[in-house]
C-alpha cells in the first residue's frame, strides 16, 4: 500500500492489487477516509466511496486532490507500469 503524499493529516495511497481498477487515489485522515476516481480526460474527480467524511473534509480533499492531480496520476502509472 504505497503511500503517494502526506498532507494537512491527509495520507493519499493505493493499494496494490487495484491496478485493474480504473484510476483511483484513497485517502484518510482520522477516522475520515474515502476514495476518488481521477477522471484523466475530464480533468476531474469522482467520489467512488467516503466514510465518516465531513462536509469541510471532502472540501478539503477534493482541493488536495485537484492541487496534486497530474502528479498523483504520474505516481498512478509509475507504480502499476501504464507508461
Amino acid at each position: 500500500m504505497p503511500t503517494i503524499l502526506r498532507i494537512s493529516g491527509w495520507r493519499l495511497y493505493f493499494y496494490s492489487n487495484e491496478g485493474e481498477e480504473p484510476e483511483h487515489i484513497h485517502a484518510r485522515k482520522g477516522d475520515m477516509e474515502c476514495k476518488y476516481r481521477l477522471l484523466r480526460q475530464e480533468y476531474d474527480i469522482q467520489e467512488v466511496w467516503s466514510c465518516a467524511l465531513s462536509n469541510a473534509g471532502r472540501r478539503e480533499i477534493r482541493k488536495i486532490i485537484f492541487d496534486n492531480f497530474e502528479y498523483i496520476l504520474l505516481q498512478w502509472d509509475e507504480y502499476f507500469n501504464y507508461f
